[in-house]
C-alpha cells in the first residue's frame, strides 16, 4: 500500500489546520481515510491468524475520528493531524488488550498493550507482577522484545502503589498506571517494501506481551 499520500495530507493538515483547509480538501481526507482503513483490515486479517479474538473485526469500528472533541481544551484546533486505530475485540472500545498503530507526522508506531486499565484490571496486573515476576522478565530480555520495543511504557505512579514497599524489585514495574510498547517508524520506514512485514512482525511481539496481561487478568 502506497502511504505517501496519507503522509502528505497529514503533513499539510498541520500546517493548514483549520475548517476552511479541510472543507477544501475534504475528497483528499476521505481518500486517505479509505486507504488507512484498508491498511487496518490488512493488519486485522493478519492479526487474527495468531489471535483469534480479533477474527471478523470491522476495521471502520477501530479507527478513531479526526474531528477533537475542543469543549474543555485551550487548544481549538478542530482536527487531530494523526490517524489511529485500536484493533481489539470490540474495536476502539476495547477495554482489555489490543494492538494500536498512530500515523503522524513525526510520530508514527504501532504496539500493543492495555492503557490505563480500571482499578481492578490494574490490580490484578500488579498482583501478578509481584506472585509470577519471572515470566515477564524472561519475555522482557528476549532479543525479540529488546530489538522491537526496548521497554514496557506507560504513566507511572510517584512512589510506591498501595500494598506494595517501596523497595520492592519490581516497583519500577508496579508503578506503571498503563502497560504498553511501541515500535516506532520514521517516514523512509512507512514506505518501505517491506513496511507492512514489519508491521506484522511487531503485532506479533506485541500479542506475546498481550498474553501475559491476559493472563493475570483472567
Amino acid at each position: 500500500m502506497d502511504l505517501k499520500p496519507t503522509l502528505k495530507f497529514l503533513n499539510e493538515l498541520s500546517v493548514n489546520n483549520n475548517k476552511d483547509w479541510f472543507d477544501a480538501n475534504r475528497k483528499t481526507y476521505e481518500n486517505c481515510r479509505k486507504d488507512f482503513i484498508t491498511l487496518v483490515s490488512s493488519i486485522i486479517g493478519e492479526i487474527a491468524k495468531f489471535d483469534p479474538e480479533l477474527t471478523d473485526v470491522d476495521p471502520k469500528k477501530c479507527i478513531f475520528r479526526i474531528n477533537r472533541d475542543i469543549r474543555f481544551s485551550k487548544d481549538k484546533t478542530p482536527y487531530k493531524t494523526n490517524f489511529g486505530a485500536l484493533m481489539g475485540a470490540n474495536g476502539k472500545k476495547t477495554e482489555g488488550t489490543g494492538f494500536y498503530i498512530h500515523l503522524a507526522p513525526g510520530q508514527n508506531f504501532a504496539g500493543g498493550g492495555i492503557y490505563r486499565p480500571p482499578a481492578e484490571t490494574l490490580a490484578a496486573i500488579r498482583q501478578e507482577i509481584d506472585y509470577n515476576p519471572d515470566a515477564l522478565q524472561q519475555l522482557l530480555e528476549t532479543k525479540d522484545f529488546q530489538e522491537t520495543f526496548g521497554e514496557i511504557r506507560g504513566d507511572k505512579l510517584k512512589t510506591a502503589p498501595k500494598g506494595y514497599p517501596k523497595d520492592h524489585p519490581n516497583i519500577d514495574l508496579l508503578r506503571l498506571k498503563s502497560f504498553y510498547v511501541i515500535r516506532e517508524f520514521n517516514e523512509k520506514d512507512l514506505v518501505a517494501d517491506d513496511f507492512f512485514e514489519s508491521l506484522v512482525f511487531t503485532y506479533k511481539s506485541a500479542h506475546t506481551f498481550n498474553a501475559y496481561l491476559k493472563e493475570a487478568t483472567s
